[in-house]
């Protein structure tokens, strides 16, 4: 079955993009352009465009035309970064104390993060992300092999899962939910802190052109962690 126009479109342009080729902030074609260069109607390219609009990965500006968007979840304003980067650029010391990477089956609720089949075989990798010393983050992250089929070899010693999959199945798209949450017994253990502490936790989802990459859980203790981002204020 030959791929829609419009997903051909959305296809090339992420393409693009994670190639390098076109950078956050550059203009992209237009919808002429679009139109012309895969033979269909303006309006085939317009929904390419509007659809890539719509999911944080390009940005129109009136009269000016259609730019790439610097990658936001589209549940808030924060950016996604990496753990290692944040706590670099407060001067700090980074470390990292990788638990496993192994792999699991996606049960019910996985499978439809991943947009899998249940017992679909999925890489799986838990690590303490430490400042200073202290445990900051829990990051419990699955991911499809698929996507990313040498996931499963790395021991993210060097190289945190963030920076391994924007290098091998560049991000697309974001979404996350953020909630307070009590400690249990094993996230208790692994960010040192008291049975019960109070944590934010970060359920994150990341997606590249080919699909959902990855889902994952990160939780930081209350007491050594705050969030925090930047709205855009237009005047009316």
């Amino acid at each position: 079955m030959p791929v829609p126009k419009f997903v051909e479109i959305k296809q090339y342009i992420c393409q693009r993009i994670e190639a390098g080729e076109w950078p956050e902030y550059s203009q992209v074609a237009s919808e002429n352009q679009l139109a012309q260069q895969f033979s269909c109607s303006r309006m085939t390219a317009r929904r390419a465009l509007t659809e890539l609009c719509e999911q944080g990965v390009l940005m129109r500006s009136q009269g000016l035309g259609t730019f790439v968007a610097e990658l936001k979840s589209q549940s808030s304003m924060l950016a996604i970064r990496n753990i290692a980067d944040e706590i670099k650029e407060r001067g700090h010391g980074y470390s990292v104390q990788p638990i496993c990477v192994e792999p699991r089956l996606a049960q019910a609720k996985l499978a439809v993060a991943l947009g899998v089949p249940n017992d679909t075989q999925l890489a799986y990798s838990e690590l303490v992300h430490c400042e200073d010393g202290y445990p900051i983050q829990l990051e419990q992250r699955f991911v499809n092999p698929e996507l990313v089929p040498d996931y499963l070899k790395q021991s993210f010693e060097s190289l945190t899962p963030h920076e391994y999959l924007s290098r091998h199945a560049p991000l697309t798209q974001a979404t996350h939910t953020i909630e307070a949450i009590a400690a249990d017994q094993a996230i208790a253990e692994r960010l040192q802190i008291a049975l019960g502490e109070p944590c934010l936790q970060i359920s994150r989802r990341t997606w590249s052109s080919q699909g959902v990459v990855s889902f994952a859980l990160l939780t930081h203790p209350g007491s050594r962690y705050r969030l925090g981002g930047q709205l855009p204020l237009h005047e009316s």
